[in-house]
């Protein structure tokens, strides 16, 4: 089995994770790197492959800048481009991530084999393992590790202003991502049952039995209690030089600075409690920093409110707060708090799992932590410690005192702790359940065929150029009959193909109109047809893919009674799209129509275009997959690939690593907001001589290169 593991944000290497760095390097970036290497030690696996982001930042390490990096025998690290090579944060990567999936399909096909099963992590991933799901037809397995829905609601509690949340978060795009992985996604992961009640259960298309609890686990090697053959702690004279009595035991806790770690009202609640401060002292290991000033803004505002609230209770010579720890250190500080007799406290206001509290077990530390997320599932299989609301100050420090004054309890929730994690979290029960799972999914995957269904000159072209129909190609007869002639000029050098909402039949009454020689490639009703050459030969492969969860009479009958949708004529309709007038006025807005059918269980695209036409077509249709198949079975690269379009419909075929041109009278339609995006032109002149604009703009014919001879 090979497993294609997608996590794009943040810093991930095999070693030294910088956790805590930013609130894109957390429990996540650990989380898949200890899942490839347990993947990667079973039998019945041949290949992992753990997908990132390519960064090529003098601010950070050049390990992230290594485009494969060996996690074991069968285990790697792969590294994509997408975007600017600088590091950037999650919410800026939306706009790459169709490159990073054109990018990935590239690698895959030139190192000839294809995933048998594509697993995503978090909402960013998830955009392109549809992607990648749909094209080849591999099981999407997903975990969302947070959820935009739950973020969300948590932000307008904050008092955020929901137009603030969707700009600074990308927010709206992230829910998106998230509903149409769920559509998509053959299995869900999660770590916890709360996190398929409470947060899974927020979205439109929420499927519990689709979802299953596995647990992460935790590397009992590196995590285990302190013993007399331990080499002296290092760390400890970075905590004992903040302490005025550094023998008392230590409460800590560990986290990124982030404001959603409730950090503050732990040293609240410590400040608050004389009988605590007397009996332990506070350790607080909050990422690292040279100078406070220099955190982005999250972390510079938590840090700086700890500093303040240390002095505002006069805590000092009770709190340790490092600067610095190095990754490799972290578990030695969990074995320097159990030498001393402390504890561990997650007082999160909500935590989806809890990896820390794993790790800390392991170390045999009873847990103090959130009432609100995985806690619950990890104390709950343990016995090892108590859950507390973290808006109840008082609480937390009665469940502290609970445990440090009374050592039988603290001994018990010890020893449980340690026989859970091995019994109830170890990477190895983690790896064998997966693998129980997906073994059957893998099963189902499509192999792509990489060859046209007709062997012809076409196979060694060099190029392709695919435009829609209506107001692009057509509108201007002059330029119609000059492109004509100039495909017709280059057509040993490239492929020409048409893209079009239109049914075949209806197409072709059209070339005929306009003297229009049948194209190479013709792909019909919103991509969910393809026909090759002037013979039309169907492509019978496509049309079983994307067929998958296709039920054309549930659509019908989900939209049979919404106001404002009038079934288009039976000439617009085809066996996989289902297309209606659409008036704004009347109807709801399409992403309510979206929703509902959501909830109704579909899985398809909804193709809103010139405000008026709405169609719904099967999930693994549209113009954009239908060019990136074709061009596969051509081995023809995105990068040799004109795309013409100008509505909602054509944008997906616009974004990532194709060439585009939106010409001048379609510049007002729905593409104006991509006019930022690399590679798309926006030509002056309109219809076909927009076309031929662009070609010029490109170089698209003269760089072209003709093989000398064919067979």
């Amino acid at each position: 089995m090979y497993i294609l593991l997608l996590s794009i944000h943040g810093l991930i290497r095999g070693h030294d994770l910088e956790l805590g760095r930013d609130a894109d390097t957390g429990g996540q970036t650990k989380y898949v790197v200890d899942l490839a290497r347990a993947l990667g030690e079973r039998d019945e696996v041949s290949q992992v492959d753990l997908v990132t982001r390519c960064v090529l930042d003098p601010t950070v390490s050049p390990d992230y800048a290594e485009r494969i990096e060996p996690l074991g025998d069968k285990a790697r690290i792969l590294r994509i481009d997408a975007g600017p090579e600088e590091y950037i944060p999650k919410e800026q990567l939306w706009d790459h991530l169709d490159s990073f999936m054109d990018n990935l399909t590239a690698f895959l096909n030139e190192q000839g084999r294809w995933p048998d099963v594509v697993h995503s992590h978090y909402a960013d991933a998830g955009y392109v393992g549809v992607r990648l799901s749909n094209l080849i037809g591999a099981p999407l397995v997903h975990t969302g590790h947070s959820l935009g829905r739950d973020k969300r609601q948590r932000l307008l509690a904050a008092g955020l202003d929901s137009d603030q949340i969707d700009a600074r978060y990308n927010m709206l795009r992230r829910i998106d991502a998230e509903e149409t992985v769920l559509a998509s996604a053959e299995l869900v992961i999660t770590s916890t049952h709360n996190e398929i009640e409470e947060q899974y259960g927020l979205y439109d298309y929420y499927l519990p039995e689709r979802m299953r609890v596995i647990p992460p686990g935790t590397d009992l090697k590196q995590f285990h209690p302190p013993s007399g053959e331990d080499p002296p702690i290092r760390f400890a004279s970075e905590v004992e030089r903040f302490l005025g009595a550094p023998d008392k035991p230590l409460i800590l806790a560990l986290s990124r600075a982030d404001h959603r770690k409730n950090i503050v009202a732990l040293v609240e609640a410590y400040g608050d409690c004389p009988r605590l401060r007397e009996l332990a002292n506070l350790l607080i290991v909050a990422g690292n920093r040279d100078d406070i000033r220099d955190l982005e803004e999250g972390a510079r505002t938590v840090l700086t409110d700890i500093l303040i609230t240390i002095d505002a209770h006069d805590l000092h010579g009770r709190v340790a707060i490092p600067k610095h720890h190095a990754a490799d250190e972290v578990a030695e500080i969990y074995r320097l708090v159990a030498r001393s007799g402390g504890l561990f406290i997650n007082p999160a206001l909500t935590e989806p799992f809890g990896l820390t509290l794993l790790e800390a077990a392991a170390s045999g530390l009873p847990l103090v932590a959130t009432e609100n997320g995985g806690p619950v599932d990890i104390i709950g299989n343990c016995e090892n410690g108590l859950l507390v609301d973290p808006l109840d100050r008082g609480a937390i420090a009665e469940a502290l005192l609970r445990i440090l004054e009374d050592r039988d309890t603290w001994r018990a929730y010890s020893e449980n702790g340690l026989a859970g994690v091995r019994e109830h979290y170890s990477w190895q029960a983690h790896a064998e359940t997966y693998l129980g799972l997906i073994g059957p999914l893998s099963e189902r995957r499509e192999t792509i065929p990489d060859t046209p269904p007709m062997r012809r000159r076409m196979v060694y072209r060099d190029r392709a150029l695919f435009t829609d129909l209506d107001q692009s190609l057509l509108g201007d007869p002059e330029g119609v009959e000059q492109f004509v002639a100039m495909m017709h000029q280059n057509k040993r050098c490239s492929n020409f193909g048409i893209a079009t909402g239109r049914r075949l039949d209806s197409v072709l009454i059209e070339l005929k109109r306009h003297r229009i020689p049948v194209p190479d490639v013709l792909i019909t009703s919103l991509g969910s047809e393809i026909h090759y050459t002037a013979r039309l030969v169907p492509d019978d492969f496509w049309n079983e893919h994307v067929d998958h969860l296709w039920k054309p009479g549930v659509v019908r009958r989900a939209l049979a009674e919404v106001p404002g949708l009038v079934p288009q004529r039976k000439l617009q309709q085809s066996r996989f799209k289902i297309s209606y007038h659409y008036d704004p006025v009347v109807a709801p807005s399409v992403e309510e129509i979206a929703t509902r059918l959501r909830t109704w269980d579909l899985s398809v695209n909804v193709i809103h275009a010139f405000g008026q036409f709405l169609d719904i077509v099967p999930i693994r249709a549209s113009k954009g997959q239908a060019v990136r198949y074709v061009t596969h079975r051509f081995g023809i690269p995105l990068e040799h690939v004109l795309v013409v379009g100008g509505s909602g419909a054509d944008e997906d075929m616009m974004r990532g690593n194709t060439l585009a041109v939106v010409v001048a009278n379609r510049h007002h339609e729905e593409l104006s907001q991509l006019s930022e995006i690399d590679n798309i032109y926006f030509a002056e002149q309109a219809h076909a001589k927009g076309i031929l604009e662009a070609i010029e703009h490109y170089d698209f014919f003269h760089s072209c290169r003709v093989p000398e001879s064919t067979t």
